[in-house]
């Protein structure tokens, strides 16, 4: 028997039987779902001590150390949607944002502006930014593994707001009629353009190669390496080489475009990365004695 007791309150919730030193916390929370059916499993956490880390699914009571009366601490990590759900919705919204300011600046910028011929930049940028959420589309649909099913609901609001709300502020400027092209002409468009073909590229690459490192239906977690593609040799300087292309093809956007807006958005979005990459690098460290301590986590050398 195992208590089951409130993180926050420490009152005890309810006690279930039928476990066993084999059983994990999974098999916890599928009891626990019995008797309390709020609580769906992706809806739990459990902690060993109130003020400690959740434990993991694959956890077995024995290896926690939890005995006949041991206690559980219960979280409730509130109403849960899938992750797929949530980047669908993240990544549709800028693809469709984008394209209104690019395809009727009437409906933005007043009926004169339908009048007036873009600059070739302009349309070479609605095509960059047209191409790289229609791949993060595809990408959840057919690549991605995630390790959890599901995430909070209220991230899919807090995500929509940053990802929508920066398609709408970098589509206004870089369609607006008044937008200048970049001070070097052709050469720092096209420039632009190739490095970011290359960093989509190899964002691409690295997504599946980071797919392919987990069987289907498993959250089997193994140590990042290169392969044969060229893309993937960025794993032997950094652990998260997805997030150094990702930030790479935002710097070549906003150097294309020359549009402050893009460049506050590649700011911000390599800055959450880092923090992302960070932790992934700290736990890779942490999980693996034999990964790779030469490698930095984003930056090659650097951070």
């Amino acid at each position: 028997m195992v208590q089951i007791l409130h993180a926050r309150s420490g009152e005890l919730i309810t006690s279930l039987g039928d476990l066993q030193p084999k059983s994990t916390i999974y098999d916890v929370k599928k009891a626990f779902a019995k008797e309390k059916r709020k609580y769906y499993p992706d809806r739990q956490g459990f902690k060993t001590d109130p003020r400690g880390k959740m434990v993991k699914d694959g956890d077995t009571l024995e290896s926690l150390g939890l005995k006949n009366g041991s206690r559980l601490y219960f979280k409730d990590l509130g109403p849960q949607v899938g992750w797929t759900t949530v980047f669908l919705t993240e990544y549709a919204g800028p693809l469709v944002i984008y394209l209104i300011f690019y395809l009727r600046p009437s409906i933005v910028y007043g009926e004169d502006a339908a009048e007036l011929p873009y600059a070739n930049v302009v349309h070479i940028a609605a095509g960059c930014w047209s191409f790289h959420y229609a791949k993060r589309l595809l990408e959840t649909v057919f690549v991605h593994r995630f390790s959890h099913a599901t995430m909070p609901i209220a991230n899919i609001f807090k995500n929509s707001v940053y990802y929508w709300g920066f398609a709408a502020f970098v589509a206004y400027f870089v369609n607006h009629p008044l937008y200048t092209p970049p001070a070097y002409g052709d050469l720092q468009v096209y420039g632009g353009l190739a490095a970011f073909v290359i960093a989509e590229l190899g964002n691409l690459s690295v997504h599946i190669a980071l797919r392919n490192l987990r069987p289907p239906g498993t959250k089997e977690r193994k140590i990042p390496r290169s392969t044969s593609n060229p893309f993937t040799w960025l794993f032997g300087l950094v652990s998260c080489p997805n997030y150094s292309y990702e930030a790479t093809a935002w710097l070549a956007f906003t150097v294309m475009t020359q549009c402050l807006p893009a460049g506050l958005f590649m700011l911000a979005g390599f800055y959450q990365m880092a923090v992302w990459a960070q932790g992934k690098h700290r736990n890779y460290l942490k999980e693996f004695k034999e990964y790779p301590r030469r490698r930095a986590a984003i930056v090659p050398f650097v951070l």
